[in-house]
């Protein structure tokens, strides 16, 4: 049995640092100073996170039958995830982002593609019972998988798997996902901003709080403040430890990563965050999600 099935995105990352990194149009070049090519797609960075502190991985995800696609699946098995879930589509491009990075802060493009057509009622029923969790990421960027996201939780619970979300964010500013999805998942994984739309909240704080009083565990992403986590009437706050940050894509997906295998685990939820803050922290070492992801015993030291 693995320990964890992540259903999600996983495409490659085209991370721009440095220079004159925000765009302008007018036929104008501009010149940054670093562009690194890594593996990205939040539930792919978090699959390799998830691996390197020695959890048993897989992954169902979508790519095309094309280099970028083999890039990708290349680099999942580097990473230690097996991807043999992971449909190489005959006529379909696969995904990918462009990640525009400045200080604290980034910008990101996507071109869907094959990640439009992951069809979570595709997944079979023997590899969800195969799995211990399973962690749902990007269902907005995914439409079959926000539609069918509902259905996805409750199979998967059904064959015994306990069941994360890491909604990303909404290109269409909608928003808008199955309700028994939000409340019957096991742990929610916003950031400040998602959670405060999903909830329609007035503050973040307010609105994780108002998402777990629903059920899930919450553990929200508060970026340089760290995070905090709230389940009934316990709750934890975790500030962030200094580090020397490149590049903060995919911190949020290795704090799930860290967090998930804390909790998988049973520790106490103030731990849980407290991996979590390590594991995203640390990341953000070097270019792209997945280059620095610390082991176990590393995010253990910055605890």
């Amino acid at each position: 049995m693995a320990d964890l099935l992540v259903v999600g995105d996983a495409n490659p990352d085209l991370v721009l640092r440095g220079g004159d990194v925000v765009p302008a149009f007018g036929q104008r070049e501009q010149l940054v100073d670093h562009a690194d090519l890594t593996l990205g797609g939040s539930g792919a960075i978090m699959a390799c996170g998830a691996a390197r502190l020695g959890l048993e991985v897989a992954i169902a995800a979508r790519v095309g039958d094309d280099e970028l696609g083999r890039f990708t699946r290349e680099a999942l098995r580097r990473a230690g995830v097996d991807d043999e879930q992971v449909d190489a589509a005959a006529g379909e491009a696969t995904g990918i982002s462009v990640g525009l990075v400045r200080e604290a802060d980034r910008a990101v493009l996507t071109a869907a593609g094959a990640l439009a057509a992951l069809d979570p009622d595709s997944v079979p029923d023997e590899l969800l019972a195969s799995a211990r969790h399973v962690h749902v990421a990007s269902p907005f960027l995914q439409p079959l998988l926000a539609e069918g996201l509902g259905r996805l939780v409750e199979r998967a619970q059904a064959a015994g798997a306990t069941v994360s979300i890491d909604t990303g964010w909404d290109p269409a500013e909608r928003w808008a996902l199955p309700a028994q999805a939000l409340s019957g998942a096991d742990v929610l994984l916003p950031n400040a901003e998602e959670a405060i739309r999903l909830a329609s909240g007035a503050d973040a704080r307010s609105a994780a709080r108002a998402l777990a009083a629903a059920g899930p565990v919450v553990a929200l992403k508060l970026g340089a403040e760290g995070a905090a986590a709230y389940s009934g009437d316990d709750s934890a706050e975790v500030a962030a430890p200094a580090v020397e940050a490149v590049d903060t894509t995919g911190a949020g997906d290795s704090f799930d990563a860290g967090f998930l295998a804390a909790w998988l685990e049973g520790q106490p939820l103030g731990a849980a965050l407290a991996l979590g803050v390590a594991c995203g922290a640390l990341s953000t070492r070097a270019a792209g999600g997945t280059a620095a992801q610390p082991t176990l015993a590393e995010a253990r030291a910055l605890t």
